[in-house]
């Protein structure tokens, strides 16, 4: 099963070769598959708290998330954090997306976080939406026709939220 570690910048160009075929496709996250190298590293790098990467055995970085407030630092909703998770076309169904999310989940607590939300996960994202059930999240709410998927149309999304064990 890959390492997981803090992100360095010489990782960038292997975990943009992960994240830039998702993006592309524009059926998972909310940013536009026009999207520059520039802009999601930024999305990425720049604005997260702290980026891992998740290596294998052979030093292939297969998987990589992020961990920020979700809300403004020092207001009332920063202890609640967001996260964002991409793993390799060929590393899923290894059960790499649950590791990453439980080492997210210890790195959450150990920043002071008490809470975990997911702000827009796609109705049609099925293998994400019972991967975080699994791990305790609950729908907090459904936004009708908040996302737009580029083959079916409008589609739901879901807030969804999961008290931290710290």
């Amino acid at each position: 099963m890959p390492e997981i570690r803090r992100a360095e910048p010489r990782d960038w160009p292997a975990m943009w070769l992960i994240i830039e075929p998702v993006f592309r496709r524009g059926d998972t996250y909310a940013f536009s598959p026009a999207i520059t190298e520039a802009e999601g590293r930024t999305v990425w790098i720049g604005v997260p708290q702290a980026t891992f990467v998740a290596v294998d055995d052979d030093g292939t970085i297969v998987g990589t998330y992020y961990i920020k407030p979700n809300q403004p630092a020092g207001g009332g909703g920063a202890h609640v954090c967001n996260c964002g998770y991409i793993v390799s076309e060929s590393a899923r169904g290894r059960g790499l997306a649950s590791k990453m999310y439980v080492h997210s989940q210890e790195q959450a607590a150990k920043r002071g976080f008490r809470a975990m939300q997911f702000n827009l996960v796609v109705s049609t994202n099925e293998p994400a939406i019972h991967l975080w059930k699994r791990h305790g999240f609950v729908v907090v709410g459904t936004l009708p026709g908040a996302f737009r998927h580029p083959e079916l149309g409008y589609v739901d999304a879901f807030v969804m939220y999961k008290q931290l064990d710290v």
